[in-house]
């Protein structure tokens, strides 16, 4: 999703200026504020980035892709695992199959999730090394950018 100088250009000079007398904020600088709205994504990629971010935020939706990082488990092990019902868990995995954070696979009668891609485990490496590294220096940030670039 990130756009090309290229891209940037071709927006800057698309994009109306801003009028010469008028600041929208006092102190803005208008070459850079004219930048930062051509480098803005499309308002869908943002939703989505939003959803995404909401999804994690339910405690037990966090603990199921988290759990998911490390083996892959059918409903009932993910409900013994945070302490939910599997109608529940159910939902939980409902929702984050619809974002994509999470795939199913049938084996017989069963069952199992496991997470989507690379990306989902990238974004949870990212998010539990800021957690854990409040405050100090990034130690670990190679693991994470080589899990990047295998993803990629």
């Amino acid at each position: 999703m990130r756009k090309s100088e290229q891209e940037v250009q071709e927006r800057l000079e698309v994009e109306p200026e801003l009028p010469e007398d008028e600041c929208l904020v006092s102190g803005a600088d208008r070459e850079r504020v004219g930048r930062g709205r051509a480098l803005l994504l499309d308002d869908e990629a943002y939703f989505e980035l939003a959803e995404t971010f909401r999804a994690l935020a339910d405690g037990t939706r966090a603990k199921i892709v988290y759990s998911l990082l490390h083996q892959e488990l059918c409903t009932c092990d993910l409900a013994a695992i945070t302490g939910s019902s599997e109608s529940s868990v159910s939902q939980h995995l409902r929702v984050l199959r619809q974002l994509r954070l999470v795939r199913s696979r049938r084996s017989g009668k069963m069952v199992f999730y496991s997470l989507d891609d690379a990306h989902i485990r990238i974004l949870l490496s990212v998010c539990l090394s800021h957690i854990r590294d409040a405050g100090r220096q990034h130690e670990g940030m190679d693991k994470v950018l080589e899990l990047f670039a295998e993803a990629s």
